[in-house]
């Protein structure tokens, strides 16, 4: 085992930056040489102070300039957690790759960027390859629960006719930009211009789970059809951070139908809500794939977003840095496991 601890790095310390911190900080193996984050009320702030705990190891402070730190710190990776589209975390990757550092996003769509991005992921392909750096982009979903982890289950079917896949999640936890982008509170009719103007956002990684479930199974999608509808509340509905009156919008339904080559149809459902318990709905986490032999697997409640794609991100740091340069996805590296011990015995030996 290795005697340097991995020197890791964050850009972005909102709740998913600042919780993979808490948790890299709990794990044996690992130091934090870098934070950076553009938010002027915790720049120069350390990172002990703002996480309220006791200072383990070197103290960090918050930088906003993110060359400085690169240039200084050269961390061995990079979580950077910041952005939901490939398009607009494409420049910080560049840059962090050219500083030759490993790199895992959360970005949705960087689950499996060649499905909306094809130039800009034979680019970073490219440049990482050239770098001798690796770039993964993984999160709960997708990530694992409507994809690597329906994935995983084909592996005891000896032939897959159909896949059925849905996440009924609550959105309570989440703050004001996400009750927003969801359309939280909104009357019918907003919500409905709002949706005209693209500005509920609702789940982004239908196409990411369903090109990275075909590639799995040696095809490719040959067409694909999402919708978007708003769930009406019957009643009031408050969480910490949303409130919607009866009869407006309480969250976002959302659906898609998507066939492979092999014309094999994948089926996701995804409806998002702030407290659905208020309407009896339990949440949970389903897989139904027709095949030999037919798989049902639930999981309730859900996975809780949030701490799935913290573990998901710092879970998977070893195996990127173990990978061969290039950029990937969740279906090239080995299979997610939690950190238990000194992540340094998960490093293979140079």
């Amino acid at each position: 085992m290795r005697k340097d601890k991995i020197r890791v790095a964050i850009w972005g310390f909102g709740a998913m930056g600042s919780g993979m911190a808490r948790m890299i900080l709990n794990k044996k193996g690992f130091e934090i040489v870098g934070v950076c984050d553009q938010y002027e009320k915790i720049v120069g702030k350390s990172i002990f102070e703002l996480l309220k705990i006791k200072a383990n190891q070197n103290e960090v402070t918050i930088s906003s300039d993110i060359e400085s730190m690169l240039e200084q710190e050269k961390p061995e990776l990079v979580l950077l957690a910041t952005d939901s589209f490939t398009a607009s975390a494409f420049p910080k990757i560049k840059l962090l790759i050219e500083h030759r550092c490993n790199v895992i996003s959360t970005a949705e769509e960087m689950a499996f960027p060649f499905a909306s991005e094809p130039e800009l992921s034979n680019e970073m392909n490219r440049m990482a390859k050239e770098y001798g750096v690796t770039v993964l982009g993984t999160g709960v979903n997708p990530g694992m629960m409507m994809d690597l982890l329906a994935i995983n289950l084909t592996g005891i079917m000896s032939d897959v006719e159909e896949f059925h896949i849905s996440r009924v999640n609550s959105l309570s936890p989440f703050g004001k930009t996400v009750m927003e982008e969801q359309g939280v509170g909104f009357s019918i009719t907003e919500f409905e211009e709002k949706m005209k103007r693209h500005e509920i956002a609702g789940h982004v990684g239908f196409k990411e789970s369903t090109h990275m479930i075909a590639a799995s199974l040696g095809s490719k999608i040959s067409s694909f059809e999402q919708s978007m509808s708003p769930i009406v509340t019957e009643v009031d509905r408050k969480s910490p951070f949303g409130f919607a009156k009866k009869g407006d919008v309480c969250g976002v339904d959302m659906r898609c139908v998507a066939t492979m080559e092999n014309s094999i149809p994948i089926h996701m459902h995804h409806p998002q809500q702030i407290e659905p318990g208020l309407a009896g709905v339990s949440t949970k986490d389903e897989i139904i794939i027709k095949g030999t032999p037919e798989v049902h697997m639930t999981i309730t409640p859900e996975i809780d977003g949030g701490i799935g794609t913290i573990a998901i991100c710092v879970n998977m740091i070893p195996h990127v840095i173990n990978a061969r340069p290039g950029l990937k996805t969740m279906i090239d590296l080995p299979v997610p496991r939690a950190i238990m011990g000194d992540v340094r015995q998960y490093l293979e030996e140079e």
